[in-house]
């Protein structure tokens, strides 16, 4: 029997669920769906239970597929008892929720989270009195503290199903909302707040223009100096040089050298395209690191409710792309993952929103371990090198975004944001969110950087290499003025973006590029032609022909714009003698 967790967006519920659960968690997609379910095992009064999180929704009506899925799963007759976690902060909402759970007719809990929130807001609801009105167990947690979190255990099997009396209210003519509202105001007591609120200025000075931009930039840059100079820099030389230089690549070139005979094995284990000395070495002396830092730092603004205060401030900014502030997320998103940002782009309310941002993300937006690297490479330039290469990238995207919002067909959707409290994140949440990343990580990426090196090392064997390398010399060398060499990071980097930016990063180490090829070789891995499986995604949310067009698109403007910046910049320097890197 299920235990199924119910409940709008951003009430905690995801916590709620992994203290339930603890172990035996699995993340797959609901049957016929990109959704992703959560499942795990729970004990309670000494039986095993299966538990569901479900995703967020406002509604059992469903208007997407998020809320299909949710329906979905509720209209099975496998469900031993529904848990709706509920920000206690916005009683009303939740409770319209509860009122739509309560016609199931199904064992119900109601677990009021974010208590501390509440009564820091001089907010007090008497789930007493709530509880004998419902007919159910209403129990108050703090999730991310534990507050709460025994009762709930206690409460989950003795739930119970609803009043009859509600149902029969629910039947007759009065509507939902007035009966919500009435709830929520024969229970809820507000008093004066009993701290003055500093979360309350911090957020709009984050959604105002005038304040909102520098923090902005702020951000921005504590993340070049955490992620580029810190972990690309500290973090990679430590693990490439002492690590895998002198411990790890030593000691399995000498076993290989001593007991490996067959020269070919030897080339693929441990040469240049081996997959101990390139795969492995890449894959966690350079992305490990770099990753690492950026889920954290990722981490810190989902939990603190910054995420949705940017949508707000970058509205306006949208407005010009056809697009709205909602848009940002994917956007922000894809500065993990790419064909994950590119799943989400369902969130955006028409076709033409969808097909715009899913060419921005294929074109412009670079994933964490591939902006990770960039940055890294940036960082032993100067401060200049990266603000042209920043100015570029969003060129590009407000350029291209108003351009092709002209020739896209459609109409912008209205902009309606849900906006959570500011908070101050926790260290133990932000933890668990970086380790089940990494897992991510390392099950899904570093495979595809070994496949990418076998690719690599037969293409080599066989010519093929050197044919691509010449296929793409007259773009390379001639438009882009870079080494032939160059031609394997964007071969490869169709197969992982971070890969083709690796691969800049040991031709910039070796001393291959100067501080122009390099700057230039940045911004079209950047805007080249988006990995493999995010192309496969693009595919399937979008269509064949509609993703063949974009990646065409981008492969000729990646080129086409970065000979311009090859161009402008060697013209400043050589011809106007500006230094501007």
């Amino acid at each position: 029997m299920n235990i199924v967790l119910v409940g709008n967006p951003n009430v905690g519920k995801s916590v709620i669920f992994n203290t339930l659960t603890k172990s035996y968690v699995t993340v797959s997609n609901y049957p016929g769906t990109t959704v992703d379910i959560s499942k795990g095992i729970g004990k309670f009064g000494g039986q095993k239970f299966s538990i569901v999180d479900t995703p967020g929704v406002n509604s059992l009506t469903p208007y997407s597929e998020d809320e299909r899925v949710t329906r979905d799963i509720l209209s099975k007759g496998d469900i031993a008892c529904i848990i709706q976690v509920a920000d206690s902060k916005n009683l009303r909402r939740s409770l319209l929720l509860t009122l739509e759970l309560i016609k199931l007719n199904l064992p119900l809990v109601l677990n009021l989270n974010m208590t501390d929130e509440a009564r820091e807001r001089g907010m007090k609801i008497d789930t007493k009195k709530l509880s004998e009105r419902l007919g159910i167990d209403v129990v108050e947690t703090v999730a991310v503290t534990g507050e709460g979190l025994p009762k709930l255990r206690a409460a989950i099997p003795k739930a119970r199903i609803p009043h009859p009396r509600i149902e029969d209210i629910l039947e007759k003519r009065h509507a939902r909302n007035r009966i919500a509202a009435y709830l929520a105001e024969e229970v809820l007591q507000v008093s004066k707040p009993l701290k003055k609120d500093v979360a309350e200025i911090i957020s709009r000075l984050t959604m105002r223009p005038v304040t909102g931009v520098p923090i902005l930039i702020l951000v921005l840059v504590f993340m070049y100096y955490f992620v580029g100079k810190f972990a690309a820099g500290a973090g990679v030389d430590f693990f490439e040089n002492t690590v895998f230089g002198k411990i790890i690549n030593p000691f399995f070139t000498n076993i290989i050298d001593k007991y490996v005979t067959m020269g070919i094995v030897k080339e693929l284990l441990v040469g240049d395209y081996g997959i101990l000395t390139m795969a492995l070495t890449y894959a966690f002396a350079i992305i490990f690191p770099i990753v690492t830092a950026f889920f954290i730092f990722f981490g810190v603004l989902e939990d603190s409710g910054y995420l949705p205060r940017l949508s707000i401030l970058s509205d306006r900014i949208f407005r010009t792309m056809g697009l709205n502030g909602r848009a940002v997320l994917p956007i922000i998103l894809g500065l993990g993952c790419g064909t994950m940002a590119t799943l989400t782009t369902r969130i955006l309310d028409t076709k033409k929103e969808r097909i715009l941002v899913t060419l921005l993300l294929a074109l412009a937006i670079p994933c964490s371990a591939q902006l990770g690297v960039i940055m890294g490479i940036l960082s032993s330039l100067s401060g200049r090198a990266l603000m042209i290469w920043m100015s570029a990238i969003l060129f590009v995207i407000i350029a291209v975004g108003f351009v092709a919002s002209k020739i896209i067909p459609g109409a912008r959707s209205p902009f309606i944001q849900e906006i959570p409290p500011i908070r101050l994140p926790q260290i133990s949440n932000i933890l668990s969110k970086t380790l089940a990343r990494l897992k991510w990580y390392l099950k899904e990426a570093v495979p595809l950087f070994v496949a990418g090196t076998l690719v690599l090392f037969v293409t080599n064997k066989i010519g093929i290499l050197k044919w691509l390398e010449h296929l793409l010399s007259p773009l390379v060398v001639n438009m882009l003025s870079l080494p032939e060499k160059a031609a394997d990071a964007f071969i490869i980097g169709f197969l992982r973006r971070d890969y083709g930016a690796a691969g800049l990063y040991m031709l910039s180490k070796s001393g291959a590029l100067d501080k122009i090829q390099v700057l230039v070789s940045l911004v079209v891995i950047t805007l080249f032609v988006p990995c493999i499986a995010q192309f496969f995604v693009m595919i399937k949310e979008r269509g064949l022909k509609a993703a063949l067009i974009i990646a065409a698109f981008v492969f000729v403007f990646a080129f086409a714009f970065g000979g311009v910046l090859n161009f402008v910049l060697r013209y400043m320097i050589f011809k106007l003698g500006i230094s501007v890197i």
